[in-house]
């Protein structure tokens, strides 16, 4: 099954903030960390109620291989352990720290030694690094499952979700950081390409990453800017592969099968910054945009951050929103309310009026196709759709429902508004348990 570049859809970019700089909150009286925020198994606390701790400091963690430690991302004392159900339903255990508003770093806090491949994936570890665009994945899991098989780094910055422009400021404005990072990966996986993929809407951070690139490359490492259409979803990682080299990933495999890795941009900024100064992930930039919001901009903030206190320093409320989105508003995910908090994983908050929100309401499918001519996979959503209500497994199997990449260009020109995205994702869900239980009973 290939990919076109295309297929896909063109939509609003909405890129409202592009032009503002994060500006770093410096004072937060509460954070809420959860101990999973990444593909994986969840973290266990190492505090406990009334133990003070530095920014800087693990609070959470775990020897689980799939995993990523938690730190403190502000200085305090640990008020409380609570389990908090976040957006998806699921209960997740936290750490409740009160600050002491004075942003005391741990004393440990300093650059990694990296002398070998081995001690480079230690130091992505232990710096808590997980995919900064919202994929969660533990970033030394996917560099060291990547070392053998990769010949290439592909550097994601296409942002093509609209009004999210955190990753378009991270390139412009951390430019230097991105190669750092770059050459770090590069020079422990042993890779001598690497193409930063960016869309054609970002002219300026373009201008910037291709005059840097130029300055960096190398006779053992060639460095280039490869502009994407803007078209969505060009970030998604298969479709980014083959727009930039030509290759294609087969279905059920990883970009290592085709010899990429795929890494977004704060990904990779936040490698080169560590290896520098040794700070680990505590913060990190949060578009916040929609109709509802006063001001829309760019913020810093630390990780654990309650939408409320996010909000509130963006100049508050103009209107009740009817709608909250973690994420962009393609592949996002909704908040039934404003008392969660941000999480390593969330680059957007979009809060939406109701006349926006109307605009999204559901109705009956109408049979016109668009969704099939939208589908970069080129998939069927209307009848995986229909699959999943009927709990037709055979059908989700057939028709390759694993295959799709929950982009949500279907759910987007769907003129019906049916929430085909969602339940292709629940319809997959469906299939991994079938599987789950075929080789349970094979053990039995």
């Amino acid at each position: 099954m290939g990919i076109f570049t295309q297929r896909g859809i063109k939509v609003g970019h909405n890129k409202r903030t592009s032009s503002i700089q994060p500006v770093r909150i410096e004072h937060c009286e509460t954070v809420t960390l959860l101990m999973k925020q990444h593909i994986g198994v969840p973290c266990k606390p190492l505090v406990n109620p009334g133990d003070r701790v530095a920014l800087g400091q693990v609070v959470g963690d775990t020897d689980a291989p799939l995993a990523a430690p938690i730190h403190a991302s502000i200085s305090g004392t640990v008020k409380r352990l609570e389990m908090i159900r976040v957006p998806s339903g699921e209960d997740v255990q936290a750490v409740v720290i009160n600050t002491d508003g004075e942003m005391r770093p741990a004393e440990n806090l300093e650059p990694p030694s990296i002398g070998t491949r081995e001690d480079f994936f230690a130091a992505v570890r232990a710096s808590g690094l997980v995919g900064l665009g919202g994929a969660g994945f533990p970033a030394h899991a996917k560099l060291r499952s990547a070392a053998k098989d990769a010949n290439i780094l592909l550097v994601n910055a296409a942002e093509c979700e609209p009004y999210i422009t955190a990753d378009h400021r991270e390139a412009l404005d951390k430019g230097e950081a991105v190669i750092r990072g770059i050459r770090a990966i590069c020079e422990a996986l042993e890779i001598r390409e690497a193409i930063i993929g960016i869309e054609s809407n970002k002219s300026d951070a373009i201008q910037k990453l291709k005059a840097l690139s130029t300055w960096h490359s190398s006779a053992n490492l060639k460095i280039s800017v490869g502009v994407l259409p803007s078209r969505y979803p060009q970030g998604a990682e298969k479709m980014m592969i083959h727009t930039l080299t030509g290759r294609v990933v087969p279905l059920g495999k990883l970009p290592s099968a085709v010899g990429a890795l795929v890494m977004n941009v704060a990904s990779v900024a936040f490698i080169g910054r560590y290896i520098k100064n040794g700070k680990p992930l505590v913060s990190r930039t949060v578009t916040v945009d929609g109709g509802a919001v006063h001001t829309p901009m760019n913020v810093r903030v630390p990780i654990g951050i309650g939408l409320e206190e996010l909000i509130t320093f963006c100049g508050g409320l103009d209107s009740p929103p009817a709608k909250i989105i973690l994420g962009g508003p393609m592949m996002g995910s909704a908040s039934p309310n404003l008392e969660t908090v941000i999480s390593k994983c969330n680059n957007s908050l979009l809060l939406f009026t109701r006349a926006q929100a109307e605009l999204m309401q559901e109705s009956a499918c109408i049979r016109c196709g668009k969704c099939v001519a939208g589908c970069p996979m080129k998939l069927m959503p209307c009848v995986l759709e229909s699959a999943y209500r009927a709990g037709d497994l055979e059908t989700l199997t057939k028709r390759d429902a694993m295959g799709c990449i929950e982009c949500g260009s279907c759910s987007f020109v769907c003129p019906a508004k049916r929430e085909l995205v969602q339940r292709i994702r629940m319809g997959k869900r469906l299939l991994r348990e079938e599987e789950a239980k075929r080789k349970e009973a094979a053990k039995a």
